[in-house]
């Protein structure tokens, strides 16, 4: 028998509820929960969520965790092991680099946990050393609030299991439930309860804050793929050398008053 059909036959009957009840919270059949408890199936990610969350669990200790009388919950890690990471490897038995297109960037919030999503999505080696040692995925940008990055371009992140190593002044892609997929620069260190600030390097764009609670996964970006080409230096014009001589006499001046 699996820990799921043990913990939740355990935690069902801790609450004092009959199969019947506990489906009709489930918004399920009764059936299905006799299945499960019998372990002749397993209950799909977005239900396996929904029952974690009803007897107040990770998804975490509900699947890994033998659940009795004598078990008691590891307290809260602070920003690290926040949740088992769902892999695809190649038949050598070698980590995938996993592409989520924009397309797909929706699902990737209900789906991030389910080892079946992962499976299915697009998948890639590639034979450069550094990108070696890790757990990596790539996640296709929209939009132009990281010029000069482009839009369309894919950013190869390496998962973080702890957010304590979140550095100020680096780039992440952020997975949380309200913002979706987004790459920005961390404008703070990561804390438990707080909020993680987010950085556009196009400053036409506010910063803006992500509650920590909302955070469902960050990659540390290592490097970026991109069919768009960088433009050639444009010529310099007599307005651009004129604030550069202002910028210079202004600093030759700030140096003599020094």
């Amino acid at each position: 028998m699996s820990n799921i059909s043990a913990n939740l036959k355990y935690l069902r009957k801790k609450k004092g509820l009959t199969q019947q009840q506990f489906a009709d919270n489930m918004e399920i059949k009764r059936s299905l929960i006799g299945a499960y408890e019998e372990d002749r199936a397993e209950p799909k990610y977005d239900l396996l969520k929904k029952i974690a969350e009803y007897f107040e669990l990770t998804i975490d200790e509900f699947i890994n965790e033998k659940i009795n009388d004598t078990w008691k919950p590891k307290p809260k890690s602070q920003g690290s092991n926040l949740r088992v990471l769902s892999i695809s490897v190649d038949k050598d038995d070698n980590e995938n680099i996993e592409l989520v297109p924009v397309k797909a960037s929706a699902g990737y919030l209900n789906g991030f946990s389910d080892p079946q999503y992962i499976q299915d999505l697009p998948k890639f080696q590639l034979p450069i050393p550094s990108l070696k040692q890790g757990t990596y995925r790539a996640f296709e940008i929209k939009g132009d609030s990281m010029l000069p990055i482009q839009s369309g371009s894919i950013i190869i992140g390496e998962y973080l299991d702890n957010w304590n190593d979140v550095k100020v002044g680096d780039t992440y892609v952020i997975i949380s439930k309200n913002e979706g997929v987004v790459y920005k620069r961390a404008g703070n260190k990561f804390k438990e309860d707080k909020e993680l600030k987010l950085i556009s390097d196009n400053k036409i764009y506010d910063p803006y804050s992500v509650p920590a609670d909302d955070i469902l996964e960050i990659w540390k970006a290592k490097a970026y793929l991109s069919t768009a080409l960088p433009e050639p230096t444009p010529e310099p014009t007599i307005e651009t050398l004129s604030t550069m001589m202002a910028q210079m006499q202004k600093s030759i001046s700030q140096l003599n008053k020094n």
